[in-house]
């Protein structure tokens, strides 16, 4: 293969905008001429966030800081009209006459809002392992802020561990712990697909938050005697502030707690008298965008990114995919995300090209 330049002006790329409060809209745009130095990508599929998206679409984003410090593409975003999305994969279509060769036809990921075609550098892909299928390696932010939480929150041999929510990222989290010579691992979400699959993914008991046997009973799961009870670890993933309270409802002394969830400009008043005070709950936030401290002397991104493709290896994600669509049907999607979220476990955008 040759590193041959096409005529750029000709790749028609359509892209996804977020135009305002529950408003997306679908806009063409014709590409540039490649750089010496550039590349252009063909997507095959990029993935929903639905937390994260969901925010940006129901106008719940802080104004005074970047969707992302750490993703290019997302720094300089944070009033409509705005792009989002980080979780495309495409194959490498054409290269600039400075790039090595080797990228052409390479099958890549990169941390890009929802678009058909895109133009970047190689410094802003991640090759896919030629044995992990598109839409496996799409899971790849996900099932890294999974691996993220694990280490932030160091689960031991024997302990009793609950995950509050079972979105994806929840979900990828529950299969990991569930590795773990753990004595229990129990997940909570109030839908019922959710906990349907958290079952199928290990963990040992699901329950309803907002059923108050529920409950009661998963705090009698985490009671062994009267001065050993709650959880050991609690994971907050589910993107509701309100579920710190149950947190530190379930926790008992010493417990700690780890904050996986961006909650935008989304606020709730936290108990944090009575018992919690007493308990010197350890509550620690988790980004996957840096290194935990104790870890960077041995841990780097490129060894987190090695061992996220080994556990998107072993779990092929792709079965969590419950919808497919164009991206011409994006307003239609993100509105039933908003109205309807019970029904669609992880939804991507296919692209089709001609």
């Amino acid at each position: 293969m040759t590193n041959t330049l096409i005529k750029q002006h000709s790749v028609h790329a359509q892209q996804l905008w977020f135009t305002g409060v529950e408003q997306v809209a679908v806009r063409e745009h014709i590409l540039a001429a490649l750089c010496a130095d550039e590349l252009l990508v063909e997507v095959e599929c990029s993935a929903i966030s639905a937390g994260t998206e969901m925010l940006v679409y129901r106008g719940q984003i802080p104004n005074d800081m970047a969707l992302d410090a750490t993703i290019t593409a997302l720094q300089d975003q944070q009033q409509y009209p705005l792009q989002y999305g980080y979780a495309s994969v495409g194959i490498v279509k054409t290269i600039g006459i400075n790039v090595d060769a080797k990228w052409l036809g390479q099958r890549v990921f990169a941390f890009q809002p929802h678009v058909s075609h895109f133009i970047t550098t190689p410094a802003n892909l991640i090759p896919v392992p030629a044995d992990i299928a598109a839409e496996d390696a799409v899971f790849l932010p996900n099932m890294e802020t999974a691996v993220n939480l694990i280490q932030d929150g160091s689960p031991a041999l024997g302990e009793r561990v609950v995950v509050l929510g079972q979105g994806i990222v929840g979900l990828l989290l529950a299969n990991l712990l569930a590795q773990f010579p753990l004595a229990q691992l129990h997940a909570v979400d109030a839908m019922p697909l959710r906990r349907e699959r958290a079952l199928q993914l290990g963990v040992n008991n699901v329950f309803d938050p907002f059923s108050s046997a529920d409950t009661r009973a998963l705090k009698q799961q985490l009671t062994v005697a009267e001065n050993n009870k709650g959880a050991d670890l609690i994971y907050e993933v589910s993107g509701a502030p309100d579920a710190l309270n149950l947190a530190i409802g379930l926790s008992g002394f010493a417990s700690r707690i780890v904050i996986g969830s961006w909650y935008g400009n989304k606020t709730a008043a936290i108990a944090l008298g009575g018992e919690a005070h007493r308990n010197r709950l350890k509550i620690t936030t988790s980004q996957v965008s840096s290194i935990a401290p104790e870890l960077s002397g041995r841990w780097d991104k490129t060894r987190r990114f090695d061992l996220s493709w080994q556990m998107l290896r072993n779990l092929h994600p792709s079965q969590l995919i419950t919808h497919r669509f164009p991206l011409s049907d994006a307003p239609a999607l993100y509105q039933r995300l908003h109205q309807s979220p019970a029904e669609i476990l992880q939804a991507i955008f296919s692209y089709s090209h001609s």
